[in-house]
Order: C-alpha cells, then sequence, then structure tokens
C-alpha cells in the first residue's frame, strides 16, 4: 500500500490488492431496484394543449384515462384545480410509482389573474408536509409527494410570451423544476420555430426565470457532455404527442400524426423535440431532477420557512468560546437592545405628541372657521336691519304738531252757546 498527502491533509492511499469496496454502488443498484423509485410531475397549461396526450405518450402507458366529454349546456369549472393521479408502471424489472399532477382550469379564464396561486400553494404545500414529517420523532416512514419537475405548455402563437407565461414561472421557477415545451408544434414551420424558441428564451433571460438545464462536470465523458450540450440546443422543447400508430409509405407502423400533405413522427428528431424531451426528462437526468427538488429547491424553503417561524441557527453550538468575551458580548447585545427600545419609546412618544399637536391645530382651524363664519352672519343681519331702518325713515310722513298734542291750541267756539 503506497500513500501519499494532497492539499487537505488527507493521505490518498493505493491498494495493493482488491478490497471490495467498490461493489458498493452494485449493493446500491439492488437496493434501489428492490425498492423501486418515485416520480412526481406537474403537467401545466390550458385545457386542449395535449396534456394528457404527451403524458402518456412519454410514458407508453394510459395514465391518464379518456375523459368524457361534456355536453354544450354544461357550465363550465370556475377556477383552477390541482388534481393528481398515480400509477405503478415497470419495466425491465424496474418498479416506477409514477405520479402526475394535473392543473385542469388553468388559463381557461377570461381572467386569469392569480390563476397560479392555487398551484403555488399545492406545491408549498407538500413542502410543508415533508417539513412536518422530518421533524417527527419517529422518522422511519416519510411519505415523499414533493414536485420533481413541472412541465409548463406554452401555447404556440409564433410571437413572444405571454403575461400569464411569464407571471407563472416567475412565482414558481424557485419552488419547481420548470421545463417549458411548445406544445402542438406541428402548427409552426421549422423557420417559425426557430424564431419562436428565440423570442422565448430572450423572454426567459429577461425576466430572470430559472429553467432546469443539464450540467456537464469534469466527471462526465465526452459523450455525456455531448449529449448535454445537445439537449441545451433544444431548449424549449418543441413537442408533438400521439398515442395513435399510423402507416408509413414504406408500410411500417409509427407512432405519430398524419396530415393530407404527409405524417408527423413523434419518436422523429428531424420532426420535433420529443426524444431530447423524453431522454432529460427519464432516461438521463431523473436523479438530477429529484436531487435539485431535495437539496436545493426544498432547502432553500425549508430554510425561509424555519426563519420566519422564529429558528436561527446557532452557530456557537459545539464551539469553545471564551466566558469573559461571551459576557461582554451580552453586555453589548443588552445595551443595543436597551437603545433600541429607548428609540422606540422616543419615536412614540414624538408620534402621540405630533399625533395631539396635530388635533389641536385641527381644532383651532374648526373653531376660527365658526367664529369667522358667525362674524358674517351678525355683519349679514346688521346690515339688513340698517337697510330697514333707512327704508323705513324714507317712506314716514312728518308728524305736526297739532297731530302730536291734539287738544292743545284749540279756540273755544264763542258762538256755541247761540
Amino acid at each position: 500500500m503506497k500513500s501519499t498527502a494532497g492539499n487537505s491533509g488527507v493521505q490518498k492511499k493505493k491498494m495493493n490488492g482488491y478490497v471490495g469496496f467498490s461493489n458498493y454502488p452494485n449493493q446500491v443498484h439492488r437496493r434501489s431496484v428492490k425498492r423501486g423509485f418515485n416520480f412526481t410531475l406537474m403537467v401545466v397549461g390550458e385545457s386542449g394543449i395535449g396534456k394528457s396526450t404527451l403524458i402518456n405518450t412519454l410514458f407508453d402507458s394510459k395514465i391518464f384515462p379518456d375523459r368524457e366529454e361534456m355536453p354544450p349546456s354544461a357550465e363550465p369549472a370556475k377556477g383552477v384545480d390541482v388534481t393528481s393521479m398515480s400509477a405503478d408502471i415497470q419495466e425491465n424489472g424496474v418498479k416506477l410509482r409514477l405520479t402526475v399532477v394535473d392543473t385542469p382550469g388553468f388559463g381557461d379564464s377570461i381572467n386569469n389573474e392569480d390563476a397560479w396561486q392555487p398551484i403555488l400553494e399545492n406545491i408549498e404545500s407538500r413542502f410543508d408536509a415533508y417539513l412536518a414529517q422530518e421533524n417527527r420523532v419517529n422518522r422511519s416512514k416519510i411519505s415523499d409527494n414533493r414536485i420533481d419537475a413541472v412541465i409548463y405548455f406554452i401555447k404556440p402563437t409564433g410571437h413572444c410570451l405571454r403575461v400569464i407565461d411569464i407571471e407563472f414561472m416567475k412565482r414558481l421557477h424557485t419552488k419547481v423544476n420548470l421545463i417549458p415545451i411548445i406544445a402542438k408544434a406541428d402548427t409552426l414551420t421549422s423557420s417559425e420555430l426557430e424564431q419562436f424558441k428565440a423570442k422565448i428564451l430572450a423572454d426567459i433571460n429577461y425576466h430572470g426565470i430559472q429553467i432546469f438545464k443539464p450540467v456537464s462536470d469534469e466527471f462526465d465523458d465526452p459523450e455525456t457532455v455531448a449529449e448535454n450540450r445537445e439537449i441545451l440546443s433544444k431548449i424549449p422543447f418543441a413537442v408533438v404527442g400521439s398515442e395513435k400508430l399510423v402507416d408509413r409509405p414504406d408500410g411500417t407502423m409509427v407512432r405519430g400524426r398524419s396530415y393530407p400533405w404527409g405524417i408527423i413522427e413523434v419518436e422523429n428528431e428531424e420532426h420535433n423535440d420529443f426524444i431530447k424531451l423524453r431522454q432529460m426528462l427519464l432516461r438521463s437526468h431523473m436523479e438530477e431532477l429529484k436531487d435539485a427538488t431535495d437539496m436545493v429547491l426544498y432547502e432553500n424553503y425549508r430554510t425561509q420557512k424555519l426563519l420566519s417561524m422564529g429558528h436561527v441557527q446557532d452557530n456557537n453550538v459545539f464551539r469553545e468560546f471564551n466566558p469573559l468575551v461571551q459576557l461582554e458580548e451580552e453586555r453589548r447585545a443588552h445595551e443595543a437592545k436597551m437603545q433600541k427600545m429607548e428609540a422606540e419609546m422616543a419615536a412614540v412618544f414624538q408620534q402621540k405628541v405630533n399625533e395631539k399637536e396635530s388635533k389641536l391645530k385641527q381644532s383651532e382651524e374648526e373653531l376660527y372657521a365658526r367664529h369667522k363664519e358667525m362674524k358674517t352672519v351678525l355683519e349679514k343681519q346688521r346690515t339688513e336691519l340698517d337697510e330697514k331702518k333707512k327704508r323705513a325713515e324714507s317712506t314716514a310722513r312728518p308728524i305736526t304738531p297739532l297731530e302730536q298734542h291734539p287738544t292743545k291750541g284749540k279756540k273755544k267756539n264763542i258762538f256755541s252757546g247761540f
């Protein structure tokens, strides 16, 4: 056995013979195959955009049952509903518990304001449920129903992203692995698709939206790096889904859609990006999606949740400290707390003084206005009385002295006796 010292101080040993721990990945593989895997996938898009068809095509199974057509007289459902369905599927002895979460009603209303809110609440409630299970005393059986990936269906308008597309991705990109796809890509030409993809990526970058992208590291072989680079070049994926088999001119049956001008093959990379989407989602990056959900998205949510609940990380645990230094820090913290309380009390006192002064000033203004109004009324009444007095004096006839004293000065009739 030879030893070399690394930069970190850890010695690297070279084995002279076979010990057996290199077989550990095979042990993990056998245990994983025995237990099976869970994968939770959410699909979001308008009704009739092809969500059920694409999921059934991806897993080559009837995950979504055929939906009954609603009669024309039936009233459409209001709001966004969040439903889930699970299926146990098996491939080459590997079991997969697949859960697909559907969001019927999204984008179907005239007013789609806050249409993403029920979806966001559902995703956060799954995080909360997992966090509650982690905090239990007995954690032997933890059920994980967190969303591993969200396939967001973009309507093939050929223009740029709509407001509802941008708002939805901005609200959820920090909670889930977003995978945007262009639905019903066979409605656009190749040149229109390329231009549409460029506009979508420009909008995503402009609004700072994070979408899931495969990342290569130093441990990946050249073939994996090339595959990741090719997958990146196809984002957002332009896909076509179909559960039906159609006849090709050479007589072979393929899954696709038949048109008068030709056939669109689902599993033909020259026709659409379905194969690249399936490769990233299921064949090469399923574990990366689950790891990103567990170690990045959930951890960020968990940290924010615990901090909002008042939990604070104590970095002094299991660390040596000086008691005198700790006492000094506590004294400073107490003084800072007292200063803060004094400042808050002074601010409250000043606020109450300002409120009292404002009320007194308002009362003073009201009294002044009332006094001015009463003064105006009295002046008006005085003016009216003066005018009445003048009119009365001008219209009255002068009174003679005789009228003032009717008996005074009246002469006696000397001939009254005759």
